[in-house]
């Protein structure tokens, strides 16, 4: 009988991702840090040629149940697979397996390999999701509405430039993921505490061979792990990035309310078990709570960083749980956001109507700096007149607009400088050129 356990095993996350972090995946990255070391150790003269060639063969024939039985006798898991190796190989090549190194140089070693596949996966879906943005931010670079600020009708903006400040901000942790990738994607072959002392000064010539096999550069330096610090700073990369798609879903599943309707994607799927007409943000809300498990999941990758002296074990059990359930928690994020945004439509007609709800007290901005402006009024006094008409509009009911042509201002202003402030389209600022800006930002990140 199987039990499905974990929601990360059967209901989150892609097959390739899922695959990334497989027991079987990261057995076959150990075999090859094995494999590297070989080569290392044949370059250096400490074991007969073609031996890392016999390794190498072994790779996807190691059954991870082996080296689970052998565990329970051993009680360690990679001199377990140490020892089915040396076995499988044969003499003489498996007296020289493993030699000099390490558990940790294969394990850390054999973590920046499959990290390194599963950023590439998480930028790959991220460059998708920017470049899917990009193209929004064109489409709708002029469709007005109306922009929110504490949840309230603040001042017009565009549906593109909305979408703009999401493409500069998911850009961003692109180049964090690139910037973290530098750091945590090294190998690690040193020995035990670091020194390399058991290649007897060849230490770094079996660095340089085993590592250049894997298309790794080293650590400067390292005690008997890979220092911790890179493993929370990707894990923050990550919950801020995603953090960012916690604030989009949250923002559509606002805009999808009823009483706003400016924005909708079909799902297709049963909104609710009792009610039949219910379209709800379900695949949005999933990404507002596995954000939730991300954040959490950034404390422990910190909790991480201290060890005592040149190491101990308290990383690595807590690591086996936080590194896979991270990738695979933002890939299923990114899974979600990708189709949000393959059906993603808006409502211009809601838009418009929704602008008018205030009846036009959100342009009191554009005739308060026109009277600082052109009528001469200070500022300070210049608020003080427009939140006291505001207020009036508020409580007769009557459009701003009414309320600003029957007051003493048609004495400081045109009657055509008041109208133009309540063309919503005449007071979009540079809008246009900064989405542009953000766009040419995003462009340089990505590499498009």
């Amino acid at each position: 009988m199987t039990l499905d356990i974990c929601p990360l095993e059967w209901r989150y996350a892609s097959q390739e991702m899922r695959y990334i972090f497989s027991r079987e995946n990261f057995i076959n990255k150990m075999i090859e840090v094995e494999t590297a070391i070989m080569r290392g150790l044949e370059k250096s003269g400490f074991a007969p040629n073609g031996c890392w060639e016999r390794i190498a063969k072994v790779a996807g024939a190691i059954n991870p149940r082996e080296i689970d039985e052998l565990e329970k006798r051993l009680g360690h898991d990679v001199a377990a697979l140490v020892a089915i190796l040396s076995e499988r190989v044969g003499m003489p090549c498996g007296n020289y397996v493993h030699l000099g190194a390490t558990s940790y140089d294969i394990v850390d070693t054999a973590w920046a390999l499959v990290l390194r596949d599963a950023i590439n996966l998480v930028k790959k879906k991220l460059r998708r999701v920017i470049e899917i943005l990009i193209d929004f931010a064109y489409r709708y670079r002029d469709v007005v509405m109306v922009g929110r600020t504490h949840g309230k009708h603040a001042l017009p903006i565009t549906f593109g430039f909305k979408m703009a400040n999401y493409v500069y901000e998911f850009s961003r942790s692109f180049e964090r993921l690139c910037d973290v990738e530098k750091r945590v994607v090294r190998g690690k072959i040193a020995g035990a505490v670091g020194t390399m002392a058991g290649w007897f000064g060849k230490g770094l010539s079996v660095e340089k061979e085993a590592l250049e096999y894997l298309g790794l550069e080293s650590h400067a330096i390292a005690t008997q792990v890979a220092p911790r610090d890179g493993f929370a700073e990707l894990v923050s990369a990550l919950a801020i990035l995603g953090s960012q798609l916690d604030r989009f879903a949250l923002e559509i599943r606002e805009l999808m309310r009823d009483e706003i309707a400016e924005v909708f994607y079909s799902a297709g799927e049963i909104g609710s078990s009792a009610m039949p007409h219910k379209r709800n943000p379900t695949t949005a809300e999933r990404i507002c709570g596995l954000a939730k498990i991300l954040r959490g999941l950034v404390l422990t990758a910190l909790e991480n960083i201290p060890l005592m002296h040149e190491r101990d074990l308290t990383n690595s059990s807590a690591e086996r749980i936080l590194i896979p359930h991270a990738f695979l928690v933002i890939d299923q994020m990114l899974e979600d956001m990708l189709s949000i945004l393959s059906k993603l439509s808006i409502d211009e007609a809601n838009m418009m109507r929704n602008l008018e709800l205030s009846k036009g007290n959100i342009m009191s901005e554009c005739i308060m700096s026109k009277l600082v402006l052109k009528g001469g009024v200070p500022r300070v006094q210049a608020h003080e007149i427009m939140r006291k008409l505001s207020r009036e509009s508020y409580e007769k009911g009557i459009h701003l607009k009414e309320v600003v042509l029957s007051s003493d201002i048609v004495k400081m202003l045109s009657v055509n400088d008041i109208e133009e402030c309540f063309d919503y389209r005449k007071y979009l600022g540079s809008y246009n050129e900064l989405i542009d800006r953000a766009i040419e930002y995003a462009k340089n990140a990505i590499g498009i």
